[in-house]
């Protein structure tokens, strides 16, 4: 990011929507010294969300700014260090403000469950971004850092004890409790509406590498399916008797996986195979619901990626929670995921990462991590500023 100095330190873009509103909440609850603005279409609104937030945030300036009009992104992104966004869909409303981060040298952070939206923003401004030193960093929330901070805690324990490469890798959730938010429902709706009326962008979307730095560097290693159903013995020892159906996030966790490895050189290993499961119980009916949810999902996928655009889109819509739309507090604090990711290493060592989090995981849970990132960054910067010349 560029050493210039900047009015804030982070704008939080999209701060009157639901999961906005979370994120803005738990910025103001870590306090800190960070010169934070909220930003969105209206500044009334604006204003009221900040009077919600308590002493600490009162400070807080709040700037205006509109998908819809590129030239305040613009001006936006040349202001902070730093932008956080949750308006989506990002297919619909993203690229621009990536543009106008990418062009500023303004890290940014988002998130997107959107494959197609990430690939065209790596292929229209890494480069970009590259040259100014932006961070564009997307899927932080529930989608994906879980997944992909599981595998990399993994890949530093096998490296520390020179264990090989990774080999088969699980992530598995063990139990969740939660719903989908409404945005991530938006984000699948806009993803099945766009691979549907283009061939070209399905095949995309369904290669497993599709986010890879070089797709052509990339190992043949067989079908890796996005909703497999397995038996627990199948993935680790540790879950036999349990029976797994494919997780729903999986199309979007797994390529955000596997282009960590590239990113990183296939540090991870170029035999490293990566897939998503959610447990299912051991009771009788457990294979017969692991079938049914894998195959049920896998239908949806391969239907909706072909037909949803025939669909009526009006009522489609009337069916399916509204963005911005979420649970009440009580709901939200009931809410928590416990999620295991089993490894074997190429030198048969095996490794297993435990991450939790309470909270709804669309919601408490995702604003907490993407608030994490805005304080990591920080952070580092803080860091970097004291220790200038040392």
């Amino acid at each position: 990011m560029t050493a210039a100095p900047r009015e804030f330190d982070t704008i939080l873009y999209g701060a009157t929507g639901f999961v906005g509103k979370l994120t803005a909440e738990y910025l103001a609850r870590a306090s800190g010294d960070a010169r934070i603005a909220l930003a969105g279409r209206s500044t009334e609104r604006l204003l009221a969300v900040r009077d919600t937030l308590g002493e600490p945030a009162q400070s807080w300036s709040v700037v205006a700014a509109d998908a819809g009009s590129p030239a305040t992104l613009e001006e936006m992104a040349s202001r902070t260090r730093v932008v956080v966004t949750t308006v989506g869909p990002y297919m619909r409303y993203g690229l621009p403000l990536v543009a106008a981060c990418a062009a500023a040298g303004t890290d940014y952070a988002d998130l997107t469950g959107e494959p197609p939206f990430v690939r065209d923003s790596i292929d229209r401004h890494h480069k970009q971004a590259a040259d100014t030193g932006a961070r564009i960093v997307h899927a932080c929330g529930f989608d994906s850092i879980p997944s992909d901070l599981s595998v990399y805690a993994l890949y530093h324990a096998a490296h520390d004890d020179g264990a090989g490469e990774l080999g088969d890798t699980h992530f598995v959730v063990r139990s969740l409790a939660g719903g989908l938010s409404g945005g991530t429902i938006a984000s699948m709706l806009e993803i099945l509406r766009a691979v549907s009326a283009d061939p070209d962008l399905r095949r995309q979307f369904a290669d497993p590498y599709t986010l890879s730095t070089d797709r052509a560097a990339e190992p043949e290693l067989g079908p890796q399916p996005d909703l497999p159903w397995r038996r627990g013995s199948q993935l680790a020892p540790e879950l036999s008797g349990l029976w797994t159906a494919g997780f729903l996030m999986a199309p979007t966790n797994t390529r955000i996986v596997r282009r960590s490895n590239a990113l990183l050189d296939w540090a991870y290993g170029r035999r490293f195979r990566y897939s998503e499961h959610m447990s299912l119980g051991s009771s009788p009916l457990a294979p017969l619901a692991s079938a049914m949810v894998s195959g049920v999902g896998n239908v949806t996928t391969g239907l909706g990626s072909r037909y949803f655009r025939l669909l009526p889109q009006g009522l489609v819509q009337r069916l399916v929670p509204k963005p911005g739309s979420g649970p009440s507090a009580a709901a939200r604090e009931r809410g928590y995921y416990r999620i295991e990711t089993y490894t074997t290493t190429t030198s048969g060592a095996r490794y297993v990462a435990r991450m939790k989090q309470d909270g709804d995981p669309g919601y408490k849970a995702t604003s907490v991590l993407l608030g994490s990132v805005v304080w990591r960054w920080h952070s580092i910067a803080t860091s970097s500023r004291i220790c200038t010349g040392c």
